[in-house]
């Protein structure tokens, strides 16, 4: 018997092998989370793997979260930068 948490489905693994959306890229993680989406949309799965898949999907939202905000991050730090650039000549 499996004892993992892994259902056999994928929805607890990403597809280089690592689990809970560590070290994905931004990129890697939203096509996981559509893939997660068509097959929760298209149906057919039992109870326990939609739940998996779900909670796969969730993981995989917080991921693309963390790298949008990081991102913004980033872009609200070089605006300031350049206004205080500017703002200095």
């Amino acid at each position: 018997m499996n004892t993992d948490t892994d259902t056999g489905d994928g929805a607890g693994e990403a597809g280089n092998g690592t689990k809970k959306g560590e070290a994905l890229g931004y990129e890697q993680a939203r096509d996981e989370l559509i893939e997660v989406v068509r097959r929760l949309e298209a149906g057919g799965t039992t109870l326990e793997q939609s739940l998996a898949l779900w909670e796969r999907g969730e993981e995989l939202a917080k991921v693309c979260r963390r790298w949008l905000e990081g991102a913004r991050a980033r872009l609200d730090a070089a605006l300031a930068e350049e206004g205080e650039t500017e703002g200095e000549e």
